[in-house]
């Protein structure tokens, strides 16, 4: 295959990259988001899917109530830019921070949606995007 038939797969595959990382870190994201309340229940009285409830409520999580929070932005992360670090055709490690700075903008996105303490929005921030995608590119070369 000549230079020039093989560059519009290389996009196409850079493309697939940045597509399946981010469903893949977001099926990884929800499936840890769901899990949490059988590992660690809420405090009680307290509905997660309700944002009132929520907010209302905040004052009674313990740090254990972050912990699946946490797992689930910082594990979603690392498997969707681990899948486009492996996808990509060219350019690996920038579609692997790409996935980190997508979830990165949501996880920012959410710190101002949702009640949490400044303590977790600090350190999800700071440890659970773009550290992940950093690792994504390490771990797998």
């Amino acid at each position: 295959m000549s230079h020039c038939a093989a560059y519009p797969m290389k996009i196409i595959r850079n493309i697939l990259a940045v597509i399946l990382g981010f469903a893949v870190g977001s099926v990884v994201n929800m499936a840890l988001v769901m899990l949490s309340p059988r590992v660690i229940p809420a405090p009680s009285g307290v509905d997660t899917s309700n944002a009132e409830s929520l907010a209302a409520a905040i004052h009674l999580f313990e740090p254990k109530h972050f912990v699946f929070p946490f797992l689930a932005h910082a594990l979603g992360t690392f498997a969707g830019a681990l899948v486009a670090f492996r996808i990509a055709a060219s350019h690996r490690t920038v579609f692997a921070f790409a996935i980190g700075t997508l979830f990165l903008a949501g996880g920012i996105a959410a710190s101002f949606m949702i009640p949490a303490p400044t303590w977790f929005i600090v350190l999800d921030i700071v440890v659970a995007y773009l550290p992940m995608a950093w690792l994504a590119t390490r771990v797998w070369r």
